[in-house]
């Protein structure tokens, strides 16, 4: 047994059970305990406080007067990747008028906004992915509908700013950026202005598209939201990091209209039709959100 500060911990205390790596046992404690006085402040000064109100950059990202700082902390600390012509993007329409046309698969015109987070009236946006599935759910499609599947294929290189990397940070999990950006992937269209605002960074700065993490990553894979390993976040530790970022699915929002302006094009185009759709359910009580 050894002590650290006011809590007692066994010395197997120290094994990551998830992996091999072994987490230094004053360190985990010392992050435990700042955690602990955190939450237990918050949670004193208001008994209604959100868990999305305990991560400050979550917070600053929601106040539009603090929201620029955040979107330029997002902008330089996230990675680039680059999209390679080798790659193939997916991209589904529903009843396009003319199934077989290469303008049919590309962004909306302008005003003409679709339900995605990244786009408004005046920022055009292609979306695609390189998983069917998650292309399949993104569109939300039924039984009934008339279905055509797009290739796409980069001309030339694709810059993307990669929001689907798990941050390596100094930082507990009320002051992670990572953690911030990992929420915000899981609410919904209330978060669209934020997402907008990263997208209208990331051209201001250069990129030419968002690499950001499907919100449907949760019911592809089956993983939990927010694993943890004795109160820690599991994406917090370097062993784990690449297998909590395997866990989300990465879509592409590609600026502009990427087709029409020849950064993109059609390979092919097939009709898509559903044979067998599967569901893995779970029951929970009435009343519990």
């Amino acid at each position: 047994m050894r002590e650290v500060g006011d809590f007692t911990l066994r010395d197997d205390a120290r094994d990551f059970l998830v992996t091999s790596e072994v987490v230094p046992t004053k360190v985990a404690a010392r992050a435990i305990v700042k955690c602990f006085q955190r939450c237990f402040q918050m949670r004193r000064s208001s008994s209604n406080s959100k868990v999305n109100d305990w991560v400050e950059p979550l917070k600053s990202l929601q106040r539009s007067d603090e929201r620029d700082a955040v979107v330029e902390r997002i902008i330089a600390e996230y990675p680039e990747r680059v999209i390679t012509p080798d790659e193939k993007l997916l991209r589904l329409r529903k009843r396009p008028t003319n199934p077989s046309a290469p303008e049919e698969y590309d962004s909306p015109p302008t005003g003409v906004r679709g339900a995605g987070r990244f786009e408004s009236d005046d920022f055009q946006v292609l979306y695609a992915s390189q998983d069917l599935e998650v292309c399949i759910h993104e569109c939300r499609v039924t039984v009934e509908d008339e279905l055509y599947l797009a290739t796409l294929k980069p001309r030339n290189a694709i810059q993307c700013l990669d929001l689907t990397t798990v941050l390596k940070e100094d930082a507990t999990e009320f002051e992670s950026l990572d953690m911030a950006v990992h929420m915000l992937f899981l609410a919904g269209a209330h978060s669209y202005p934020i997402w907008q605002a990263i997208a209208r960074g990331a051209l201001k700065a250069g990129f030419d598209g968002v690499v950001y993490p499907s919100d449907f990553s949760l019911v592809r894979t089956g993983a939990p939201p927010f694993e943890t390993v004795y109160g820690l976040s599991v994406r917090r530790f370097d062993s784990y990091r690449e297998t909590a970022r395997a866990l989300s699915i990465p879509n592409l929002a590609v600026f502009g209209q990427p087709v029409t302006a020849g950064v993109l094009a059609v390979e092919c185009v097939n009709k898509l039709v559903l044979r067998r759709v599967a569901y893995d359910v779970h029951f929970g009580p009435v009343g519990v959100t």
